[in-house]
């Protein structure tokens, strides 16, 4: 087995192991909890690139859907914000008053 894909398989498995000690207990921390689902996602991607640059293969988790904001959602606020940061800003001096 390749060191590097072994080793981001291991990173995976203690994100895991972490993501599910906190949110397996009975008071479960929200930022705790959100925390250790982005190092989760972070090592999966991590291990899928890895195993992709290698074999040349699909992600492993090619099937693993993300909950979250809907793509049409995402492409609107994105337009949004690229609209007011092309906006010309009004500026004010001490003159101005």
């Amino acid at each position: 087995m390749s060191k590097k894909i072994d080793s981001a398989r291991k990173s995976l498995n203690k994100a895991l192991k972490k993501h599910a000690s906190i949110v397996g207990g009975t008071a479960v921390s929200l930022k705790k909890a959100e925390r250790a689902a982005a190092e989760v996602r972070e090592a999966a991607l991590h291990y899928s690139e890895l195993v992709s640059s290698k074999t040349g293969l699909d992600s492993p988790f090619a099937g693993v859907t993300v909950k979250g904001l809907e793509a049409t959602t995402i492409a609107s606020l994105a337009a949004e914000r690229d609209k007011i940061a092309t906006k010309p800003h009004k500026i004010i001096t001490s003159d101005s008053k």
